[in-house]
């Protein structure tokens, strides 16, 4: 019985209008406001601009990889002629590596009369790798192969942006 008494005091106390008002203010409060939306479409709208190039520039590295790897077996194929004979290879079929177009690769060849210097070519399915080239260089010093990767020839090399950081220097 006390509790009863206690909510009719109070409801004597703050009248109608006030339990409308506060009923008033419940309705108004649901949702989002439109300058939350828009912020949120603004901060959305940054973070694309800023993501889709770094995206883009990742895609163009993720394809030059494909060359490097191409490399890689002709890098081997170089060395163990070079540890079987002593010499570098005179040509690539000697070497025993593919030079056949592949993906992105349009031709991988040895660069000059002895194969120490192996010249790979992109095709033009990628815009940024359109018929770029890039270079990979051994050294031999004390019998052992030194190799050095980096962008090819003046005026067809790839941009150093898409270069793993081993073929930037």
């Amino acid at each position: 019985m006390g509790l009863a008494r206690n909510v009719f005091v109070y409801a004597q106390r703050f009248p109608a209008s006030f339990a409308k008002k506060e009923i008033q203010m419940k309705r108004v409060q649901q949702g989002f406001t439109l300058i939350e939306l828009m912020i949120v479409v603004a901060i959305v709208g940054i973070l694309a601009a800023i993501a889709l190039p770094a995206y883009q520039d990742y895609t163009v590295r993720a394809k030059t990889s494909e060359g490097l790897a191409r490399m890689a077996e002709a890098k081997t194929s170089v060395a163990e002629y070079f540890s079987a004979n002593g010499t570098f290879p005179p040509s690539a079929a000697s070497a025993g590596f593919n030079t056949a177009a592949a993906g992105f690769v349009a031709s991988m060849n040895c660069n000059g009369g002895v194969c120490n210097t192996i010249l790979l070519q992109f095709n033009n399915r990628e815009p940024n790798l359109n018929n770029k080239t890039i270079t990979l260089s051994a050294l031999a010093q004390n019998g052992q192969l030194v190799w050095k990767c980096k962008p090819g020839i003046t005026g067809t090399a790839v941009d150093t942006k898409y270069l793993p950081a081993s073929c930037r220097g």
